[in-house]
């Protein structure tokens, strides 16, 4: 499908109640079919699927609106832990990763938010090759729709921590974070989804001001502007002490605890000097607030295109060991998926690797 033919078809899935009674009236249809459609298609019923629409209307509107449920392109089951993998193509031929952890508490789903990245963070797979376009709110979605279908089980939390960055779609995310939140959707609450960014402050700024309970996670990888500039070009954009004070005025506005995350990269940012340095600048740029101090570490995913290489078990712990002396909750996030690549951005790099050696061997 084309980009105009994209920008002509109306997107329901990206829809509010009120605005499906908006369209509907315009089409001449009683605003009743507004709740009919928005609780089916939620559900992951297609146009043609939902029987109490006429024939002709569920024609026109198959027609007439864009189908942006992705579809699956490649599926990987963990022999380990059960997580999945999912690679989905969109409807403009576009692909995105998605990944489903299984954990005693419900299935979480780690969602993507653009089709590649801009921020080119050096350990990340995601950013190889750029961006290619924003996610519609349908298309965030849909991933959690899909996933469902295609499992036949509920999605109870959400991730954004998938291809892309959430607060550089902004306008999208927040519509799908309604969306998705809605008593009459997928009604996952605001407090079982997270959303990671690498640091976007004035998306930050932003998404203080609506107030959601949501869980606010920062990648910060580094304790000083020399390390964080060289593995995370946003941070010449803005640094350490411009993000953390955002943090802080996130918190005193929202009452939120904010997780920080810190990939571990052998040799870099990984030694007792750098956990003391972690501790003492989260501390400092927190002292007086009173908001309870969290780290995520994160082994890094070993990368061929980076270079970077993991830490053995004892050294991160180790690390952790020395934020927690200090007063730092710090928790090492347990790697789900190891044998089906389930790190961000490593399965559609894989996929666009095999695309290129086709198209050079035609």
């Amino acid at each position: 499908m084309t980009l105009m033919e994209t920008l002509t078809k109306v997107d329901l899935y990206s829809m509010l109640p009120d605005e499906l009674i908006s369209y509907f009236a315009s089409i001449g249809e009683p605003k009743y079919r507004a709740a009919q459609v928005f609780s089916r298609l939620h559900r992951g019923e297609k146009i043609e699927e939902i029987t109490s629409l006429s024939k002709q209307l569920r024609e026109r509107l198959r027609t007439e609106c864009l189908d942006t449920l992705p579809v699956v392109c490649e599926k990987l089951v963990s022999k380990i832990d059960g997580t999945i993998k999912y690679l989905f193509r969109l409807h403009d031929g576009s692909c995105i990763e998605s990944v489903l952890m299984r954990y005693k508490h419900g299935n979480s789903l780690c969602i993507s938010s653009q089709v590649g990245c801009l921020m080119g963070c050096k350990f990340c797979a995601s950013t190889i090759g750029g961006k290619v376009r924003d996610l519609l709110p349908s298309e965030l979605l849909g991933q959690i729709i899909a996933t469902e279908r295609d499992t036949g089980e509920r999605v109870s939390n959400i991730v954004m921590m998938g291809i892309g960055e959430p607060l550089d779609n902004f306008d999208n995310v927040i519509k799908f974070l309604q969306l998705v939140n809605h008593k009459d959707g997928l009604n996952i609450g605001y407090r079982h989804i997270s959303l990671s960014t690498c640091g976007v402050v004035t998306g930050i700024q932003r998404l203080k001001n609506y107030d959601l309970p949501i869980t606010l996670s920062i990648s910060l990888h580094a304790s000083n502007d020399a390390k964080r500039s060289e593995i995370m070009p946003i941070n010449k954009k803005w640094n350490i002490s411009s993000l953390l004070a955002a943090c802080v005025d996130y918190y005193k506005v929202t009452g939120r605890r904010i997780s920080f995350e810190y990939t571990l990269i052998s040799g870099k940012n990984d030694s007792s000097a750098d956990a003391r340095a972690l501790g003492e600048l989260l501390k400092g740029a927190f002292r007086g607030t009173g908001a309870p101090l969290h780290v995520n570490l994160i082994r890094v995913n070993e990368v061929k295109e980076t270079g970077f290489k993991r830490g053995s078990a004892e050294e991160v712990n180790a690390f952790a060991k020395v934020l927690s002396d200090m007063g730092v909750v710090a928790t090492v996030r347990r790697r789900l998926g190891a044998d089906v690549n389930a790190a961000c951005g490593q399965l559609r790099r894989s996929n666009m690797n095999k695309n290129e050696e086709k198209e050079g061997k035609n």
